[in-house]
């Protein structure tokens, strides 16, 4: 680092609608996998933080559920809410939309910015674009919709473009000193990244309509030196999604647990020996109590 250059460092919110890639970009980014990941919507629930460390700069990221415009339950009312609290703490926030083009509800959530908070727009996903000059043609049309800091074109899910990316955003962080431990990557403890874990093979091994009727909450989560023993609960809204989520003779089930089990693994750097049940809890979704049991503000 050049010692005339002074450090930055600072809190940007990531936000978009629902599945335009901003966990899959968070976890490019800080090169782990803290924000679980699917092809469904919705499938971030909570705020995220997520910590890259550099020379010159330190990014915390605040990765958040997409803004639901539709879904109105206690449970989506809470996703948004979390939405809005990080804009309000972030020194920049990061848009992500899109290279198929600016959707209403892309408007939806700029609009929910603070006037003096800089914006820096990442177009996702331009390895999906088969006609190159519709990049373009977009950039041009976002330009008019809001005064962005800067637009950057990337793909989260192949890494191009995030360098330019961390430059734009490193150039709005306050001048600080680091605010995290170097080697720090989130501020979410194992019990929470293992429930995380789980919920994210239901919403990738099973239907359409399961994974919004579902939550895990670990009823147990303790460390034994270099072993995790955890034992989780699926909670669904319905009798006939717990027999779909078991599956014929239980076997999507043991799938979902044994997939979870090994991202554990990875992550925590140790051997975890899980138990998974599903346990019918009806209304779980619309229950202000239940929610914040659940980690839900």
């Amino acid at each position: 680092m050049n010692p005339s250059v002074a450090h930055r460092s600072g809190y940007i919110a990531i936000a978009g609608r629902p599945n335009v890639g901003k966990s899959t970009l968070l976890n490019h980014l800080i090169g782990a996998k803290v924000s679980i990941t699917s092809r469904k919507a919705q499938t971030t629930r909570h705020r995220i933080l997520g910590v890259r460390s550099d020379a010159g700069a330190q990014f915390v990221f605040l990765d958040t559920p997409g803004f639901q415009t539709q879904h109105r339950n206690a449970l989506n009312r809470a996703m948004n809410k979390s939405v809005t609290d990080a804009m309000a703490s972030a020194d920049v926030a990061l848009l992500v939309i899109e290279a198929a083009g600016w959707r209403p509800e892309d408007a939806t959530v700029c609009a929910l910015f603070p006037a003096a908070l800089p914006v820096v727009l990442a177009i996702n996903k331009i390895d999906a674009l088969k006609q190159q000059d519709k990049l373009l043609t977009l950039i041009d049309k976002v330009r008019k919709v809001h005064e962005f800091a800067a637009i950057v074109p990337v793909s989260a899910r192949g890494g191009a473009g995030l360098d330019a990316l961390l430059g734009e955003l490193a150039r709005h962080l306050p001048v600080s000193a680091p605010m995290y431990e170097a080697d720090m990557l989130t501020d979410r403890p194992e019990r929470f990244l293992a429930a995380e874990m789980i919920r994210e093979k239901v919403f990738r091994l099973s239907g359409e309509e399961i994974p919004y009727a579902t939550d895990v909450t670990i009823e147990k989560f303790e460390e034994d030196g270099g072993l995790r023993r955890i034992q989780a609960t699926i909670l669904v809204d319905r009798p006939g999604h717990k027999v779909i989520l078991l599956g014929a003779k239980g076997e999507r089930m043991k799938r979902i647990a044994s997939e979870a089990r090994l991202d554990m693994e990875k992550l925590f750097g140790v051997k975890v020996f899980l138990e998974v049940w599903v346990k019918v809890k009806s209304g779980w979704a619309d229950n202000a109590t239940m929610l914040k049991s659940l980690g839900y503000r």
